[in-house]
């Protein structure tokens, strides 16, 4: 079986778990992404045998594994890693982790144990298929490693990956033309770990030219691993400072390029330190300030760029609405309409800061006939994600929309004359709630309903959507008091059972349900027709697409909350299936496989969690069925095997059920079977058992006797029922094992398309009409409740209670 890619990922997790507690997870990166590196290199070798990387036997990854339990295991694999560096020109890209290092990963024992097992987690994974282009499982494991590593490195080392949500946001929002030449240039001055330029190049149909610098040498080298597990073979990455000693240069000027993209780090205090001031990268502009590098990296990009380049920069607020010399290049900037776009992002998105920060998009084609810049408040749009803030698809989605359509979107987007932003009130800053307010609107009590009572209509005209969908449901809800106010003609207890039970309602929730049908059926076909062809990231974006489309016309239902429902789906479940039936079709990707199991730390057994097994312990037969729980085969197949286990399932319940109220009235102090607990003060067959032949054989009280085979009897007559639970959960087990051998292609498709995804979708976009629901029936219980009584009600009833403690206090003498 091909591995999925959360059971990849878990496997080279633990790696890093091996060596956790040694060093820095900034250092023991190095570690794992070396490993990484060696075992695809190597599997892709053996593969391809024209691969660009020649990997010698001695460097290999099966010689590694020749190596493990060695004394001199760590000294061999460094030795190795030279080997394969030095025969493809990677010296201080691949060979910087030190395997025999005593100081991080013990001595003796402990380090050949530690390299031994590291070995050991890569060992029996088959790179080999990893497919390079845009779905590759390898790259997006190397991913996966270098967001943990970030998360966990501090502030300190965590700014060398960009997360892939705010990449895949940039790659869309450079909008490259689907015809665009392999030749074409993207360049990115603080690459880190090279992310940000895959993401892009991924995004080009052909290709691109990479470029990149990044200062720090160890980054760097992650950078140049990151590009060939991702298929880029040829890419031209320095290292160095970029401010300094900028790497791409052309006739004493840097080097220009035709696409842009950065996350330098921000604010930096020591910009200035060996800068090279010999290419004219602040001509026509004010010098940055000393103590803060944000627009000299940002001008050194706009110097790089084409005279038609674009580009997207990633930098902090402030140098939206900074003073002084910031807000001098600011101005000039704009005027020379090299600003495009501002988007205004979430705070606590990137590693190694928690401060907001906005992309920049610059655009040099057409600058001087800009009247306007684009902006975007995405602050609010999120999913927290442990320590971290993410963005989800449904914002992601969204940004790009905005930005593409130039939709103007209250509360959220709309392009902002350079007119007003050179008013005199604004002055040329561009922080951006100056021209969007995304502020909640305020919930405002309303004094006269709180004195004369109702319900104000302006708080049910802010409903008015709802009303859209729903025409005669405020009607039903609701009836004239006076003129501004309505009252209900329901009880607050009420209000749900009218909205969820009124006809149009419930032609909503349908419509909404056949919506996603037909969508379903429309995408079908090409779901059917996955191969070893199909590319995963083109399918999910050609149904998702499909999908918002269908929902766009729909009222009052959020077409992104119905596509986020869908994109959480696919990467939690779906893109795992999707992936298993391009490497090995639709009848093999379905066939029960052996659970994996490893030794812990401890030596001891560990499994995969199984759908299936038969027996216990280590002689067990555990199967795991990736694609099809079984689930789905036992409802369509064995309908009635099903039904029986469950009769025979609450058959054991209520014999368990039996025992525990008998105990309950009958283990008390006096009871007639409290003195068979045992020395935990409990009750159990074996108690029961050695207590009764005790009494016969003393002639004990007769009912406690009674009392005692009749516990016994409830106690064997649950033992029966158990074990015909367990005898035909075995039996429907291995009929339901015995039938996924036999399953026709057509039969996998109908329960893994149907039963699978699509009933999974349908529920979903269920709970998103219901939490609509939710939603409308709180908002209309809180303003129930709000002005359900006037204040000179509450006085009365204040009175009232006054009088009547009153009078209690009078009849107890007080």
């Amino acid at each position: 079986m091909a591995l999925k890619k959360s059971d990849l990922y878990s496997s080279l997790w633990s790696s890093a778990d091996e060596l956790r507690g040694s060093m820095d997870a900034s250092q023991y990166k190095d570690y794992v992404l070396t490993l990484l590196f060696v075992k695809y290199v190597s599997d892709k070798a053996k593969a391809d045998k024209s691969s660009l990387i020649y990997v010698p036997k001695d460097g290999s990854f099966d010689y590694l594994v020749s190596l493990k339990g060695k004394t001199d295991v760590g000294e061999k694999v460094n030795i190795a890693i030279r080997r394969l560096a030095e025969e493809n020109d990677l010296l201080g890209v691949i060979n910087n982790a030190d395997f025999d290092d005593p100081a991080k990963l013990g001595a003796g024992k402990e380090l050949q144990s530690k390299v031994s097992n590291l070995i050991g987690i890569f060992q029996d994974m088959d790179f080999s298929g990893s497919t390079a282009e845009g779905d590759d499982l390898l790259g997006d494991a190397y991913e996966y490693l270098m967001r943990h590593f970030a998360t966990q490195s501090g502030k300190s080392k965590g700014q060398f990956y960009t997360p892939a949500e705010v990449s895949r946001v940039i790659a869309q929002l450079l909008q490259i033309p689907a015809d665009t030449p392999k030749s074409t240039t993207v360049y990115d001055p603080t690459c880190g770990s090279g992310s940000l330029l895959i993401k892009i190049a991924d995004a080009a149909p052909n290709g691109l030219s990479i470029y990149g610098q990044e200062n720090d040498n160890a980054t760097w080298a992650l950078a140049r691993m990151n590009m060939f597990l991702h298929g880029y073979d040829t890419h031209v990455l320095r290292q160095g400072n970029t401010l300094a000693d900028p790497k791409f240069t052309e006739n004493d000027n840097l080097q220009r390029f035709d696409y842009l993209v950065a996350n330098p780090p921000f604010s930096v205090k020591t910009w200035t330190n060996g800068f090279d001031w010999s290419y004219g990268r602040f001509d026509g502009f004010d010098t940055p300030p000393d103590k803060n590098g944000d627009y000299a990296f940002l001008l050194h990009m706009v110097k790089s760029l084409m005279p038609r380049g674009k580009g997207v920069v990633v930098l902090p607020h402030g140098v939206l609405f900074r003073g002084n010399s910031e807000a001098r290049i600011r101005t000039e900037l704009i005027k020379r309409g090299y600003v495009k776009a501002i988007i205004g992002l979430p705070a606590n998105l990137f590693y190694g800061t928690g401060i907001p920060a906005c992309l920049i998009v610059l655009d040099k084609a057409d600058a001087q006939s800009r009247s306007g810049i684009f902006m975007i408040d995405a602050s609010k749009g999120f999913a927290k994600d442990g320590p971290k803030n993410r963005l989800r698809p449904r914002d992601m989605h969204r940004i790009v929309d905005a930005f593409v359509g130039g939709k103007t979107i209250e509360g959220y987007s709309r392009m902002v004359p350079v007119s007003e932003i050179a008013d005199p009130k604004n002055d040329y800053n561009l922080n951006i709630p100056r021209y969007i307010d995304s502020s909640e609107p305020e919930d405002i009590q309303d004094l006269r309903a709180h004195i004369h009572g109702g319900i104000p209509n302006r708080d049910l005209d802010a409903l008015q959507p709802y009303w859209d969908a729903f025409p005669n449901l405020r009607d039903q809800l609701f009836m004239p008091l006076r003129e501004g106010y309505s009252e209900l003609k329901v009880g607050p207890s009420e209000i749900r059972s009218t909205v969820t039970g009124s006809g149009e309602y419930e032609g909503f929730a349908r419509g909404t349900a056949d919506t996603v049908q037909q969508w379903w059926a429309s995408k079908r076909s090409l779901l059917e027709g996955i191969e070893t062809e199909t590319k995963p990231a083109e399918l999910i974006d050609d149904i998702s697409e499909a999908l918002l489309e269908a929902f766009r016309s729909r009222p009052l239902i959020d077409e992104y909350g119905v596509y986020e429902q869908l994109m959480s789906y696919w990467n939690d479940v779906m893109n795992d299936d999707v992936s298993l039936v391009v490497r090995e079709g639709w009848v093999q990707a379905v066939q029960p496989r052996a659970a994996r199991s490893w030794k812990d730390k401890n030596d001891k057994s560990k499994y995969e969690d199984a759908h299936i097994v038969f027996g216990t312990g280590a002689k067990a037969r555990r199967w795991v069925m990736d694609l099809l729980p079984p689930k789905y085969v036992v409802d369509r197949y064995f309908a009635d095997e099903k039904v029986e286990l469950d009769r025979l399932t609450e058959v054991a319940d209520a014999a368990t059920l039996a025992i525990a109220e008998f105990i309950e009235e009958h283990v008390v102090e006096g009871g007639l079977l409290f003195d068979a607990v045992d020395d935990e003060g409990k009750l159990s067959k074996k108690a029961v058992g050695a207590h009764l032949k005790v009494l016969k054989r003393e002639g004990g009280d007769p009912e406690e006797i009674e009392a005692l085979k009749e516990v016994g009897a409830l106690y064997r007559s649950e033992d029966r029922a158990k074990k015909a639970v367990k005898d035909a959960t075995t039996e429907l087990n291995e009929l339901a094992v015995a039938r996924y051998t036999v399953l026709t292609e057509t039969e996998v498709q109908e329960l893994v398309i149907d039963s699978k995804w699509g009933a999974t979708l349908e529920q979903r976009v269920d709970g998103e009409v219901s939490a609509l629901g939710d939603r409308l029936i709180s908002r209309l219980t809180t303003l129930a409740n709000r002005y359900r009584h006037t204040v000179g009600e509450l006085d009365a009833e204040i009175e009232r209670l006054r009088d009547r403690a009153a009078d209690r206090l009078e009849q107890m003498g007080v």
